[in-house]
């Protein structure tokens, strides 16, 4: 039987330099099999960022003397249950991944991402940060009782707590996803949803086109748009958005 792990990492900041120093994830199968918790701090040869610690409050004694990522326990379990078999759950996965590549780790599972197909699920949410639905869809009601079942501690930005708010907002988004496409296996289509891009119909939130949307700025300020695209990082979903309103794909 498959297997879904849910996961999360605490890093030292979020640039290309940027390591892991905390791994957490559980491991749910069938329903009379304990769930697997993983959570390690390891050490690395990066310093951590001071953003980083005000987000995550992970200080450098707190993973002094603690092993690399590659040669804690959480990993080499990682390692093992690395097979499309099974299902690979992260909220915002680009990022982690992206982390876990640098130590090594080639994800071979199913990959969900929470936050990609919270975006197609949950479209006029104001937000789709994972914090954000803990409260919008009152999950904190449940995460108590959630966190004694399995064992954890609930804290904000820390990785096994954010796992453990990732799996209330699993259910809900699976719940959701049954009421929309009801023929569907959910968990399919989960996967398929998380390598679909996102065409972002909301208004902007920045800039001096604040509250318009990318379908009303292709008429209004092209120019606008042209540099967005030369001087902004823009994610896929943006990028996605821009060319379909211009009729490029």
């Amino acid at each position: 039987m498959a297997k879904y792990i849910i996961l999360d990492t605490e890093t030292t900041g979020i640039s290309e330099l940027d390591k892991i120093i905390q791994l957490g994830y559980i491991v749910l199968g069938r329903p009379s099999e304990k769930i697997e918790v993983h959570n390690e701090f390891c050490s690395c040869d990066k310093d951590i960022g001071l953003g980083a610690m005000e987000t995550h409050h992970i200080t450098p004694e707190l993973i002094a003397g603690k092993p690399l990522c590659v040669e804690t326990q959480a990993y080499k379990r990682l390692v093992e249950l690395n097979s499309d078999d099974n299902y690979m759950i992260i909220h915002n996965a680009p990022f982690d991944l992206g982390m876990l590549e640098k130590e090594g780790f080639k994800n071979q599972m199913k990959l969900i991402d929470t936050l990609r197909c919270a975006k197609h699920i949950f479209p006029d949410s104001d937000f789709h940060r994972l914090q954000y639905f803990r409260y919008s869809l009152e999950l904190y009601k449940d995460e108590e009782a959630e966190a004694a079942k399995i064992g954890v501690v609930i804290k904000a930005h820390d990785a096994i707590g954010d796992v453990l708010i990732l799996k209330l907002f699993m259910s809900a988004l699976t719940k959701k996803v049954k009421e929309q496409f009801p023929d569907i296996n959910p968990m399919d289509k989960l996967v398929e949803l998380s390598s679909e891009p996102v065409f972002m119909t909301k208004p902007l939130r920045f800039g001096k086109n604040k509250g318009k949307t990318i379908e009303e700025l292709v008429i209004s300020d092209r120019g606008y748009i042209d540099w967005m695209r030369k001087n902004m990082d823009l994610d896929e979903d943006m990028q996605y958005t821009i060319k379909r309103a211009l009729g490029e794909i």
